[in-house]
């Protein structure tokens, strides 16, 4: 019999593991982290069933008012939905593009159109289709793509991961949250961004369409985290506090021989101790100002994120088509006016 936690049981228990009562990260905090970002890598997928308040917080060994706290402000950033009768989900935030039976059906309509213009001019089915066939290709509206992060070094990377996927007509560029802060709005037709900025991205650009990106750790990440000698002593230090359930969790799925592992936020009292006796650092980009800290023989790694290459070929891309296709019927329409 199926569960309603059945498909996120794996990453429902790494949470459980990685949040740690005695942190000095309030526990509220952890859990909409660890939630959030399960939610923009992908590892807590769209559509999934949510467990009840009462469920997860009996498993996480919480209280149910915590864990109802951590679903409302969830919820008021669209990371989650309730569905009547149904319960709580993951939304699927990602626009979808035109069903095939749609798109059929508005073409089949302006065939009919076309006919009937051509009859009244005297033409035949023949000729009409012939000067269809004859018809030059329309051209292939080019979009301009904006990749929105919070740190712009990373955020170029996204867009450098992107770009292969794309058409050669189409441009792609990076901008931070905060750099808009300080100056003029980027020119764009569409928005892409991890996730957990789909609010902020919404808010920036309530004029275009935004998409929200799933995030893995890269081919470089997780490489170096395999490479850990096991018995290591390793450190790990996140610049936001709310991401170190999931940078801890994401260590022991893709590093599980390693044994000795403290996870801490940045502003770690214990901090210097923990930088001074740790064979290997692993931080969170955005931390990489601890690496001054290091001596020679110990290991730095960032553990950075890259675009999903399943999530990129199955949501992105239709959705970059859909834009497209939707501006160049407004393109077309401003023509004919």
């Amino acid at each position: 019999m199926r569960t309603e936690t059945d498909g996120i049981d794996s990453a429902l228990a790494r949470i459980a593991a990685a949040i740690e009562p005695q942190s000095s990260v309030p526990v509220s905090v952890q859990l909409r982290g660890a939630l959030e970002y399960g939610i923009a890598t992908g590892d807590i997928p769209a559509n999934a069933r949510l467990p009840s308040v009462r469920r997860l917080a009996a498993r996480l060994k919480l209280s149910p008012v915590t864990v109802s706290s951590v679903y409302t402000a969830l919820q008021a950033r669209g990371h989650i939905e309730g569905r009547i009768g149904s319960g709580t989900f993951v939304a699927d935030r990602a626009p979808l593009p035109p069903s095939q039976t749609q798109r059929l059906a508005d073409f089949e309509r302006q065939i009919a159109a076309l006919v009937q213009a051509g009859r009244e001019l005297g033409l035949s089915r023949q000729d009409i289709a012939f000067r269809i066939s004859m018809a030059p290709p329309a051209a292939v509206l080019p979009l301009r793509i904006l990749v929105l992060g919070t740190f712009l070094d990373a955020t170029k990377a996204y867009a450098n991961d992107l770009e292969p996927y794309l058409s050669d007509i189409d441009t792609i560029s990076a901008a931070s949250v905060a750099d808009l802060g300080r100056g003029a709005e980027p020119a764009a037709d569409l928005v892409i961004c991890p996730h957990t900025l789909t609010a902020d991205a919404q808010r920036l650009f309530s004029n275009l369409p935004v998409l929200g990106m799933t995030l893995i750790p890269n081919e470089q990440t997780r490489i170096a985290l395999a490479g850990i000698p096991p018995e290591a002593n390793v450190g790990v230090v996140s610049y936001f506090d709310d991401f170190l359930p999931t940078l801890k969790s994401g260590i022991d799925r893709f590093a599980p021989h390693l044994g000795r592992i403290t996870a801490v936020p940045r502003d770690f009292d214990g901090l210097p101790d923990l930088l001074a006796r740790v064979d290997v650092l692993i931080y969170s980009t955005g931390a990489e100002y601890l690496l001054k800290s290091l001596r020679a023989d110990q290991t730095a790694i960032e553990y950075r994120h890259t675009p999903d290459s399943h999530a990129v070929r199955s949501k992105v891309l239709p959705a970059i088509e859909a834009v497209r296709a939707k501006n160049q019927t407004k393109d077309t329409q401003n023509e004919n006016k």
